[in-house]
């Protein structure tokens, strides 16, 4: 799983990570406005979800301690970090940033 994740977030597209646990109410929020951003932004960005109990190894390496959490990675390299819910209007906004950064 590590090989792949680091593989799939070096794309040239953004690469949106929601880290959760089946466990975790809050988390059980965040699919449905992720759906949302996918619809909108379709396939300029990616996103992957990756469950902290399964792996362990990758929420440690990017020092993910409380969830839900959000990473969006950008050539592999983070460019933004949200612990807790986000809301939808906040994330269209910090994707469409750093889609239009180069």
């Amino acid at each position: 799983m590590r090989q792949k994740f680091n593989r799939i977030i070096k794309s040239e597209r953004p690469v949106l990570v929601d880290f959760y646990a089946d466990w975790c109410q809050p988390c059980k929020q965040i699919p449905p406005i992720l759906k949302e951003v996918k619809s909108t932004f379709k396939e300029n960005i990616r996103i992957i979800k990756v469950n902290v109990d399964n792996n362990p190894f990758i929420a440690s390496h990017y020092q993910v301690k409380s969830i839900p959490t959000l990473i969006l990675f950008k050539q592999g390299s983070v460019q933004w970090t949200k612990e807790g819910i986000v809301d939808q209007s906040e994330l269209n906004s910090v994707i469409t940033r750093h889609l239009n950064s180069n």
